[in-house]
């Protein structure tokens, strides 16, 4: 069964009130479909990184947040994950600002599991670095894992 790291944005926008912005509802909506429809089958990892950014701000957000997150085994933040996210971070490829994201991408990397999903297109799910990201990973022996959205995995029931 392939394996996926839910990054924090994804219990963020499961649990979140409904937003204003159609862009925000539509990506709630996917995330819900998603997650209710059993994660495409995917086992599902995650990291104490994300646990920590779930629980920070609104305490009955977090408290949803780390609801979702309670029963996803928790991958180890070791000295190789470390590493990889100051590589990241050293080649310029994620702001040392948000260091947390660097940790996503090589957390997920280091534990070769298959998808990163996330909505993050900033600093993860970007297009325009993501070849760049390959490579800086692969030069430190791992795989990139496939970087996308909840959205990209939802099965059409007319195909």
């Amino acid at each position: 069964m392939p394996t996926a790291y839910i990054e924090t944005t994804i219990p963020s926008y499961y649990s979140s009130r409904i937003a204003r912005d159609v862009v925000q509802i539509a990506r709630q909506t996917a995330t819900r479909q998603w997650w209710d429809e059993g994660c495409s089958g995917f086992d599902l990892f995650t990291s104490q990184e994300v646990i920590d950014e779930a629980g920070r701000g609104d305490p009955e957000q977090a408290s949803r947040r780390l609801e979702i997150l309670a029963e996803i085994p928790v991958l180890e933040l070791n000295s190789e994950v470390e590493n990889l996210a100051r590589r990241l971070i050293a080649a310029g490829l994620v702001p040392a600002s948000v260091a947390s994201d660097a940790v996503h991408i090589a957390t997920a990397s280091v534990h070769a599991v298959d998808f990163l999903i996330t909505w993050n297109f900033k600093h993860i799910a970007n297009p325009i670095i993501r070849q760049r990201l390959r490579q800086e990973v692969a030069l430190s022996g791992y795989a990139l894992p496939v970087l996308c959205t909840p959205e990209e995995l939802l099965s059409d029931e007319n195909d």
